[in-house]
């Protein structure tokens, strides 16, 4: 396809955050591209739609580079250039250069200030029509070849053939994600793909039926991959999920599915409390509430009814006083609060932050550009890349970040 490089037909391939910003940047780079974007399903900016229960965490409050891709497991090191050139303080700047103030919680999460997601979506969708990006629902793209002149050409499931000059894909990590075997037809080794972002399944008298509690600052530590992480972990009905098991669960994501998702945990309860704080706390508690029961309240961070829980599991009575506790059952409290073992045996998809490590490797990719090395003219987005980050809004900047450069470097 002999076109002038002023003058470019881009497709994007997925709808999700990473496709929908690159296109935009594909077509704001120059206004005399024809920018198509082709999501297979009905709905694009899915998982925006979910993200943040509803309200869309759109990234972080971590400005310096250095510092930010510490929060990711894949793809730290080669981030770290492309973050020099588009950062969150670049996002933050991009949408409230169209009306949408992000604001920033406790932990560092930013969310638009109407706390709804929707908000994000209108005004992405919005940009891109607004630049003559045209995104096609419903059309799936078959196969994806090379063209001899050097362009591409698109067989969409409907029978219909389609050529373009430059292609990104943003199809997402997943399984059925096409990108990903459109890049390996196209000479591309992809990395093997295992959830990164998962909650644990656990069956213990110790949680059971205490789902919906919640645990504001926990370390859980699993010695199958030698890590540890402090964050609110939620009880759930299957077991133990939040922002603490989640990150966990980044880290050691490869190896956790080498297990079969079969392993230890021990969980401190009290976060960075050692044995010797907790046991000074409880001879404080002797000697200043020593006639009271240690079921009247928690004296501890701690919901009530998981400290009960724990209480019973210890083998200590109800009728049991502060200053009647003996040595034994102190040192085995101790244990519980700091030090309990628990049997995971298995995952469950969080489906809020459902994120893949493993995709297109990173060094057959021009991490300034995020164009192939193997095949001029491709370039990738997103989750496709074998990027991951934790929860926190790690994963929509990385979306953000490889999105822009995909879309910049495509456009001309």
């Amino acid at each position: 396809m002999a076109r002038s490089d002023t003058d470019l037909k881009i497709a994007v391939v997925g709808a999700g955050a990473a496709g929908v910003f690159a296109a935009i940047h594909a077509a704001d780079s120059n206004p005399k591209n024809t920018v198509v974007v082709f999501e297979k399903t009905r709905r694009c900016l899915s998982k925006v739609k979910i993200s943040g229960g509803g309200r869309c965490n759109v990234t972080h409050a971590c400005f310096d580079p250095r510092e930010l891709v510490q929060n990711y497991p894949r793809g730290s090191r080669e981030l770290l250039g492309a973050f020099y050139t588009w950062q969150p303080e670049d996002t933050i700047q991009w949408f409230k250069g169209r009306g949408v103030v992000l604001k920033t919680e406790v932990d560092g999460r930013m969310f638009p200030i109407t706390d709804n997601s929707q908000t994000i979506i209108d005004t992405l969708l919005d940009t891109a029509s607004g630049l003559g990006v045209k995104i096609k629902t419903g059309h799936e793209v078959n196969e994806l070849r090379v063209t001899q002149s050097g362009g591409f050409q698109l067989l969409l499931k409907n029978a219909e053939v389609l050529h373009f000059d430059k292609v990104i894909i943003t199809s997402g990590g997943g399984s059925a994600s096409g990108g990903l075997k459109f890049a390996k037809e196209l000479g591309h080794q992809i990395t093997e793909l295992v959830p990164s972002l998962f909650t644990f399944c656990i069956n213990d008298s110790r949680i059971e039926g205490l789902q919906g509690l919640s645990v504001p600052a926990a370390t859980i530590t699993c010695g199958k991959i030698r890590d540890s992480q402090t964050g609110p972990v939620l009880i759930t009905h299957w077991g133990l999920s939040g922002p603490g098991i989640l990150k966990l669960s980044a880290w050691g994501a490869k190896e956790l599915a080498a297990c079969g998702y079969r392993f230890e945990i021990t969980i401190n309860w009290l976060g960075d409390k050692n044995q010797d704080w907790v046991i000074k706390k409880i001879d404080f508690l002797r000697q200043t509430a020593g006639k009271k029961s240690l079921f009247a309240s928690s004296p501890f961070e701690l919901p009530k009814r998981l400290w009960e829980s724990l209480l019973v599991y210890c083998g200590i009575e109800k009728q049991i006083q502060w200053s009647q506790l003996s040595r034994v059952a102190t040192m085995r409290l101790v244990n519980e609060l700091i030090h309990g073992n628990y049997q995971v045996t298995g995952k469950s998809t969080n489906k809020d932050e459902f994120v893949t490590c493993g995709g297109v490797p990173l060094h057959e990719v021009d991490l300034r550009t995020m164009e192939s090395k193997i095949v001029p003219g491709l370039h990738f987005a997103g989750e496709v890349l074998d990027i991951d980050g934790i929860t926190g809004g790690f994963n929509f900047q990385a979306a953000w970040t490889t999105g822009y450069l995909a879309g910049q470097n495509s456009a001309h």
